[in-house]
């Protein structure tokens, strides 16, 4: 088939990966001059090991990246509020995200795909035979196939006659990349919380690229959009002063952020979109099914997006291929949309209630086994529902 992704992140490229691998004639559209990624770094929770493990890329991002045993999290003055293993032989996978943006581009760039660089798409005409139209008036298409690849804040979903909600999150989160020297917050994702309105992590990252070997980590404070240009006017000695208040102990890592620039800020949507399909034009990734950080797991969906879609097309019947998609990616996705959704306030909110509670119940309650349970698959990224394990197909 000839088919057209719109978007070179992370399910874009990986769904370019897998079905050029198959035989398709595949065209990716980037808007940016330059292909990159966007962010500092992320977890990759067992089930996106998996579909990173079916495009052969696994080992290799091991290479990259840290391995995260366990979540810790404390408040200012270290009482632990939540403590969560993953089950044996399983772990979290941080990765700064240009070196997951690298080995997934190259091995895009070696399938054979067409890049399509400084194509910002503006429009998709007929979902039936869709094709292509950039900003600058050049039509591309009919495609076989059109794969919506453009991030949580697309806006080409909203002209396909889909039901879609995308509202932006209250919060989002500024981020850096910052050397780990002495590796002293290796083999964990550690978090400080003041309350709901007040959360610091450090996520460890493995190699950054372009900055030699030694690790590095994930730092992250999360702000209200509102609050951005305030805190950015104060500067960047203000914000490590509010950081180290409630977190002295990285004060090492904080060494590493000189400046503003340092941080990138990221904010969030809760998109759902219904049905994902329309004619000959799916939404994948975070464009479908955009989520918050909290649970770790927009990577890991759009990676099992993209080898799930590449799996039911090798059936042969196309139309009869996506209906199967979407049957299997419905129960699994609708999960994580929820628990992100109601997850968000208990980490990212102004309400005392809410931090009292989970402060009060989420560590005892994390040890009781069903709740142990429960919690652990969530993290792996395997839940579904309304019950039961979600798996990748054989």
């Amino acid at each position: 088939m000839r088919i057209g992704i719109i978007g070179c992140g992370v399910a874009g490229q990986a769904a370019g990966i897998a079905l050029a691998r198959d035989g398709h004639s595949v065209t990716v559209f980037e808007r940016f001059a330059t292909a990159r990624p966007l962010g500092a770094g992320l977890l990759l929770q067992p089930s996106g090991q998996l579909a990173l493990e079916r495009l052969g890329l696994r080992d290799e991002a091991e290479r990259w990246g840290a391995r995260v045993n366990c979540l810790d999290g404390r408040d200012p003055k270290g009482r632990r509020v939540l403590a969560l293993d993953y089950p044996p032989g399983q772990y979290g996978l941080g990765i700064h995200r240009g070196a997951l943006f690298n080995l997934l581009h190259g091995a895009l760039l070696n399938a054979g795909i067409n890049l399509r660089l400084n194509f910002d798409v503006a429009a998709i005409l007929d979902p039936a035979k869709p094709t292509v139209v950039s900003k600058a008036g050049e039509r591309v298409g009919p495609f076989d196939l059109l794969l919506d690849c453009a991030g949580a804040h697309d806006a080409l979903r909203d002209g396909l006659g889909l039901r879609v909600r995308a509202p932006v999150y209250t919060w989002g989160a500024v981020w850096a990349a910052l050397p780990d020297p002495d590796g002293a917050f290796g083999g964990a994702l550690r978090q400080v919380y003041d309350k709901a309105h007040t959360m610091i992590g450090i996520l460890p990252l493995g190699r950054a690229p372009d900055a030699g070997d030694g690790p590095h980590v994930a730092f992250f404070w999360s702000l209200k959009r509102c609050d951005y240009e305030a805190q950015r006017a104060a500067g960047i000695e203000i914000l490590k002063q509010r950081v180290l208040r409630n977190w002295p102990a990285i004060a090492p890592i904080l060494r590493g952020l000189t400046k503003w620039e340092d941080l990138s800020f990221a904010t969030y949507r809760d998109v759902v979109v219904r049905p994902a399909i329309t004619g000959r034009v799916v939404v994948l990734g975070d464009a479908a099914h955009g989520t918050s950080p909290q649970l770790g797991q927009g990577a890991n969906l759009a990676l099992i997006d993209a080898v799930i879609l590449a799996h039911c097309l090798r059936d042969g019947d196309s139309d009869t291929a996506l209906e199967r998609y979407a049957a299997l990616r419905r129960a699994h996705v609708a999960f994580y949309t929820l628990a992100s959704r109601a997850m968000t306030p208990v980490f990212q909110s102004d309400s005392r209630v809410i931090a009292w509670l989970r402060d009060t119940l989420l560590y005892p309650g994390g040890k009781l086994p069903g709740a142990r349970y429960l919690m652990r698959t969530t993290l792996g990224g395997v839940r579904k529902l309304p019950f039961g394990i979600f798996k990748l197909p054989a």
